[in-house]
């Protein structure tokens, strides 16, 4: 283990006793022995995050998902300009993907994801969005209030934003613009960075070295394992690498890390990737992290020998596996990623004590 930077002494001491954990009384619905099963912290944002979130609390109970807060668009977007917070809904989908499958969970899964639907102000915004930024204007506690929600909908996880300040991402893109295909220019915001027609060349966040939550740094620290990704690349995977102290703690860490890949290059934002240059792009952004395993499906990994390459730069061994949902579409099937998981967990490194 390298030794503590800075960064990381000054928020070691920056979460109260008790808080670096939730309280057992809002832990959700499985409470756990301690021992009895792998600490996992899961990084990401939006769909990609839900999917992976949706497969690990099958096999552990815990779980802490930490979230991306650079959202500007959607309902999200106008709650941010309106009321100065936090973007919740990556954060909603985060604390909806840990809902269990009883009908108590099932059924406020489905009301936090509800969207208003009218001709007036509340049209789109979803119910969860609301309930969060509702008890944050309460609380005037991100981590509380999202705690709170999480007992509420039976969360079987604990749900933390990466930072407590509304964070903006900023892309270098080559031929943005379709009729200057070789120009370099900036795109602002997320929700465009995802989108764009053009080639993402780098990103980086506004403000500048941003500051951590405290818990998430905690929580990343004491894990046995950190799983990152999948998800949108560069504007969901990537920023939690731009937020030094919470990277200072994925480079520190004890825990074994796993880098989930995609299962198809997305439109816009890594259109013609191979899996080979994903891992590419993220050793640009972040030349001092080290994998343990790069996780992908089988059928989407032309050349194995390559993507192999890759990992090994990262210190990482590469795990192929049928993860996607058997109709076709480019989406993880919860069991198959919890299967994939598990085996990685079992077989990969040290043996936890939860074996």
């Amino acid at each position: 283990m390298t030794r503590s930077t800075p960064r990381l002494s000054r928020l070691r001491r920056a979460v109260p006793e008790g808080r670096a954990g939730r309280p057992a009384e809002t832990r959700g619905a499985r409470p756990r022995r301690r021992g009895t099963q792998p600490k996992v912290v899961a990084l990401g944002g939006g769909m990609g995050l839900s999917a992976s979130l949706a497969a690990l609390r099958r096999i552990t109970g815990d779980l802490t998902a930490v979230v991306t807060v650079a959202d500007d668009g959607g309902s999200s977007g106008r709650l941010r300009d309106e009321l100065g917070v936090l973007p919740p809904g990556d954060l909603r989908k985060a604390l909806a993907a840990l809902c269990g499958d009883d009908d108590w969970g099932q059924t406020w899964a489905r009301v936090i994801q509800h969207r208003f639907q009218s001709q007036g102000d509340l049209h789109e915004h979803a119910v969860g969005n609301l309930l969060i930024v509702a008890l944050w204007e309460q609380l005037g506690d991100h981590v509380l209030a999202l705690d709170l929600v999480g007992r509420l909908l039976g969360a079987h996880g604990r749900v933390l934003p990466m930072s407590a300040v509304p964070l903006e991402l900023e892309a270098l893109v080559r031929g943005h613009d379709p009729e200057r295909p070789d120009e370099i220019g900036t795109v602002r915001g997320q929700a465009t960075v995802a989108l764009t027609p053009g080639d993402v060349q780098s990103v980086h966040l506004l403000p500048n070295d941003p500051p951590a939550v405290p818990e998430a740094v905690a929580a990343v620290l004491d894990a046995d394992w950190v799983v990152l990704g999948p998800g949108s690349w560069f504007s969901s995977v990537i920023p939690h690498l731009l937020v030094p102290e919470l990277l200072d703690a994925l480079i520190e860490t004890k825990a074994r890390r796993v880098l989930s890949l995609n299962l198809a290059p997305q439109p816009g934002e890594t259109e013609g990737f191979s899996p080979q240059r994903h891992l590419e792009v993220l050793g640009r952004h972040a030349p001092k992290l080290a994998l343990d395993v790069v996780l992908a499906d089988e059928a989407a990994v032309p050349d194995r020998d390559s993507l192999a390459d890759a990992a090994q730069r990262f210190g990482a061994a590469v795990e192929l596996a049928p993860v996607a949902r058997p109709d076709g579409s480019p989406r993880h099937d919860p069991e198959l990623l919890a299967a994939a998981y598990d085996r990685i967990f079992r077989m990969h490194g040290r043996i936890g004590p939860w074996r």
